[in-house]
C-alpha cells in the first residue's frame, strides 16, 4: 500500500482544527489594520489624531473634528472586539493543537510549519509556492491519508517565488525592513545562508530551504537578491519553473506532529503528477534514486485523485 487511511479520531479532530484555524486567521486579518494605537495630541492651539504604529513609526491623521473624532471612536470600538474575539479564538487554537497532538493528527514537520506561518504572519505568503516532495503533505491532508514514508523522507523544503509579483513583493518586504533571510529568522534564528550556494538558507539542525524562480522573461530582474543586504538570499533559477509558476494553486491546512497548523500553498494534484512524471523521465542529470522517488510520488497522488479523495 502507498497509503492508509487516517484513523476517524484524527480526521475528526483535523476538520475541527480546521475550522478553528481558520477563523483564527480570519480575525487575525481583520485586526491588521488595528494594530497599534490611536490617540490625541496637542500641537500649540489644536490636537491632532495621531496613529502610532507598533515599529514606533506615527501618522498624523487630522485636527480634531467631529469627523475625526468619528474615526477615534470606532476604531476603540472596533479594536476592543477584535481583541476580545482574537483572545477566545486564540485560546480555542491553543486547545485544538493540544489535542492534534493527542491524536497524531498530524506529521508535518515542525520547521516547515513555522516557516510557513511566518510567511503568513509577516505578510509574505501569497508570494510563494510550496513544491517538490513538501506538497504532498498538502495532499494527504485533503485526502485523509497517510502516505508511505519512504515517499515523504526529505530535509529541505522548495519555495518558488513569484517573479509576476515582483513589485508587490518588493513592496512587502521594504515594508517589514528586514531581508528575507532576516523573516525565515523568525522562524529560527540559526539560519544562515549556506557557504556555496546563495540561493539556501540552512539552520543549525542542517534543515535546508531552498529559493527557486522561473526563467528570466520580460522584465524580469536577473540575477535577483531579495534585498539590498549584501548577506541575503539569491533565486536560482528551476528547471520548468514557468511550468510551476503558471499551475493552478492548491491550499490546505497542514499539521505537524507537534500539533501547531498552517496553510500550505502548493501546485494542483494534476500539475504535480505531470510535473513529477517529467522529472523521472526527461530531467537532464537527474540521480537515478531520485528519478524512482518522482516516479512513485506521481504514482501516489495519481491514485488518490483516481480513487475520488484528491480532488
Amino acid at each position: 500500500m502507498n497509503y492508509l487511511p487516517l484513523p476517524d479520531n484524527a480526521t475528526r479532530q483535523s476538520i475541527d482544527a480546521a475550522t478553528v484555524f481558520t477563523e483564527f486567521m480570519r480575525v487575525k486579518a481583520l485586526a491588521r489594520p488595528y494594530s497599534g494605537s490611536l490617540y490625541w495630541k496637542r500641537e500649540g492651539e489644536y490636537e491632532y489624531l495621531v496613529k502610532s504604529l507598533s515599529d514606533r513609526r506615527q501618522t498624523r491623521l487630522g485636527r480634531r473634528s467631529a469627523e475625526t473624532e468619528k474615526i477615534h471612536a470606532e476604531f476603540t470600538s472596533r479594536k476592543q472586539v477584535l481583541q476580545a474575539r482574537l483572545a477566545s479564538l486564540r485560546e480555542a487554537l491553543t486547545e485544538a493543537e493540544r489535542m492534534n497532538k493527542a491524536v497524531k493528527a498530524g506529521r508535518v514537520p515542525a520547521m516547515v510549519i513555522a516557516i510557513l506561518q511566518t510567511l503568513e504572519d509577516s505578510g509574505l505568503g501569497t508570494h510563494f509556492t510550496v513544491v517538490g516532495t513538501h506538497a504532498l503533505y498538502a495532499y494527504e491532508a485533503a485526502a485523509g491519508v497517510r502516505i508511505v514514508q519512504r515517499a515523504l523522507a526529505t530535509q529541505d523544503v522548495d519555495l518558488l517565488w513569484d517573479a509576476r509579483r515582483r513589485v508587490q513583493f518588493m513592496t512587502d518586504l521594504a515594508r517589514l525592513d528586514t531581508s528575507m533571510l532576516g523573516v525565515l529568522q523568525r522562524a529560527d534564528p540559526t539560519f544562515e545562508r549556506k557557504e556555496g550556494q546563495d540561493e539556501t538558507a540552512i539552520n543549525a539542525r542542517g534543515f535546508e530551504v531552498d529559493f527557486l524562480r522561473r526563467q528570466p522573461e520580460g522584465d524580469d530582474p536577473h540575477p535577483f537578491r531579495f534585498s539590498d543586504d549584501e548577506g541575503d538570499l539569491w533565486l536560482v533559477q528551476a528547471m520548468r519553473a514557468a511550468v510551476l509558476t503558471q499551475a493552478p494553486r492548491f491550499e490546505h491546512l497542514v499539521i505537524s506532529a507537534t500539533g501547531r497548523m498552517a496553510l500550505m500553498r502548493t501546485i494542483a494534484p494534476a500539475a504535480f503528477v505531470e510535473f513529477k512524471r517529467w522529472m523521472a523521465d526527461k530531467a537532464p542529470h537527474r540521480e537515478e534514486a531520485k528519478r524512482r522517488r518522482d516516479l512513485v510520488q506521481a504514482d501516489i497522488v495519481e491514485e488518490l485523485m483516481g480513487q475520488g479523495l484528491l480532488l
